[in-house]
């Protein structure tokens, strides 16, 4: 988890001197400031409303304890052996078996399980998926992907603003073929940072919450599980799903083509395997 924790600050850290550099190769503060408070404004309502956002993307409505009392009883046993406030509880229609967590701080997290999760997996597996989630809200990873989102958004505002202030290759600036390149590469290199840190609080979940549960090979069942129920029923790529897809336990989408290739999900195979070797597995 170190490891993991490391390499997410090495992460945040080099996007936030790449945008210290564009900054520069801009040389003007103007387009710097403008990207800032876009990326402020942007983000922070995503931080803040990012619960009811992917809540009302997967349909989701709050499930009771008469309805779900396996689901209360492992969710409140994880709680109180964290020590941690009780989330509210979700549940969404969805056949696909999926969970994701969603909230700032554990006192305002809430939980949510796929209608098919709940009929896939037996007890000891869905409390290795709880396990995860809750960790994800403990991690605090929904404050960590708001600032990984809202560098990534400065990036992509700073290369619209060097097409269009950029000046000409006699200039100071930029020009406008670097501007353009600059227009072409920043929105990328964003992404692919976005889904470095989202594969690396994926793998970080993974480990904390199997500590938490004390059974890794309880959440590799589930993962196993999970990605053969997500791939025989993906769900359609629209846009209210994908603000929603990176907090979810598996990939929801076909994830074929380019799509498997730019996943903000890393591969369940090597999941898998560092659970095991969590568990004192050897390959």
């Amino acid at each position: 988890m170190h490891h993991n924790g490391l390499r997410t600050a090495i992460l945040l850290g080099g996007l936030s001197a790449l945008i210290l550099a564009l900054g520069a190769w801009l040389g003007g503060s103007t387009g710097l400031q403008i990207a800032f408070v876009l990326a402020v404004a942007s983000n922070g309502f995503a931080y803040f409303f990012s619960d009811r956002i992917a809540l009302s993307a997967m349909r989701a409505r709050p499930v009771s304890e008469v309805e779900q009392p396996t689901l209360y009883r492992i969710v409140r046993d994880l709680s109180t052996q964290a020590r941690q406030p009780m989330p509210r509880l979700y549940i969404s229609p969805t056949i696909q078996p999926n969970a994701f967590a969603t909230g700032r701080s554990p006192r305002q997290a809430a939980v949510c399980v796929t209608y098919g999760l709940t009929q896939l997996l037996d007890e000891r597996e869905l409390r290795g998926v709880i396990g995860h989630e809750l960790s994800h809200v403990y991690n605090r990873d929904i404050l960590i992907s708001s600032v990984a989102g809202a560098l990534a958004t400065m990036i992509t505002w700073l290369s619209y603003v060097a097409v269009f202030f950029g000046g000409s290759d006699d200039d100071e600036g930029p020009g406008f073929l670097g501007a353009l390149l600059m227009m072409v590469l920043g929105p990328v290199a964003a992404g692919m940072v976005q889904m470095a840190i989202s594969r690396t609080r994926e793998y970080q979940a993974d480990e904390s919450g199997a500590m938490l549960t004390g059974d890794p090979l309880a959440l590799a069942s589930a993962l196993r599980k999970i990605e053969m129920g997500a791939r025989r029923l993906p769900l359609p790529e629209n846009s209210r799903l994908t603000s929603a897809s990176h907090m979810m336990i598996a990939n929801p989408f076909s994830g074929s083509g380019f799509g498997r290739l730019f996943s903000s999900h890393p591969p369940t195979s090597e999941r898998v395997a560092r659970l095991e070797r969590m568990a004192g597995y050897r390959r």
